[in-house]
């Protein structure tokens, strides 16, 4: 029962109310003999359904999270953390300021590996706009506050963008004479920031992070009602494919 009246609320509730008005209006023009628009109204808004169904955004952004899998043993001499967000004002444990989602489960991940191989970690991320968190320096003094010693983070604060963070990052790498560059950033962006960085001359070894999707998805027909944080997945996949073909084809 509580399967059943999760799949009927989301035909009420945005998106789904909107694709139940939309095959409306194609069965309408159907019946006013508006055929060609019909048949156009209905496939856009049967392509709409698919991006907000569970169903297809578990496989789409799988696909892209698989690109890359963490190396069982991992080797490396520092660690590179690429931003994704920060709110510059939330209350935190030891101060203000915090992480997004997904950067914090890039952080996690990233604490996890340099106690496990003790090598420095690299923050990239600055502040992308006026109302939004200096990321690296969010990062830091969280990092600090989970253990990890001072000497031990450096800090790369310019960059606003992933072919910034790969820029700048590859700077500080070459400064401090850095070499091996374990790369953690979330599973579905990985692809395009190994290829950011190689377009800077920096091999990385990939050790993606913050998955949003299983690697075994079992079918239930709950997955497909119409959801927003499907059609939210579905258009990151898109948002990653275009600006992974600026950055090989454009910058």
């Amino acid at each position: 029962m509580v399967y059943f009246l999760k799949f009927g609320a989301s035909w009420v509730l945005p998106p789904g109310i909107f694709i139940v008005i939309f095959f409306a209006l194609a069965w309408y023009a159907w019946r006013r003999r508006e055929r060609r628009l019909a048949a156009c109204l209905a496939g856009v808004t049967f392509v709409f359904y698919l991006l907000c169904t569970g169903l297809v955004a578990e496989r789409t952004l799988g696909s892209l999270e698989q690109a890359y899998l963490p190396p069982a043993e991992p080797a490396g001499d520092v660690i590179i953390m690429l931003g994704g967000g920060a709110m510059p004002d939330s209350p935190d444990v030891d101060g203000v300021g915090a992480l997004c989602a997904s950067p914090a489960n890039r952080l996690l991940t990233a604490v996890r590996l340099q106690r496990k191989l003790g090598v420095p970690i690299l923050l990239s991320g600055g502040q992308v706009y006026e109302d939004t968190g200096a990321e690296a320096k969010i990062a830091r003094r969280m990092l600090i506050d989970l253990g990890v010693p001072e000497e031990q983070i450096l800090v790369e604060t310019r960059s606003v963008n992933t072919t910034q963070n790969a820029r700048y990052s590859a700077e500080i790498l070459r400064a401090q004479g850095l070499t091996q560059p374990i790369l953690v950033t979330s599973a579905f962006h990985m692809k395009r920031a190994v290829l950011n960085f190689k377009k800077q001359g920096i091999d990385v070894v990939p050790y993606p992070a913050d998955y949003q999707v299983t690697h075994h998805p079992v079918f239930h027909y709950t997955k497909l009602r119409p959801q927003t944080e499907a059609l939210l997945d579905n258009v990151t996949v898109l948002q990653e494919t275009l600006r992974t073909l600026v950055t090989r084809y454009l910058e």
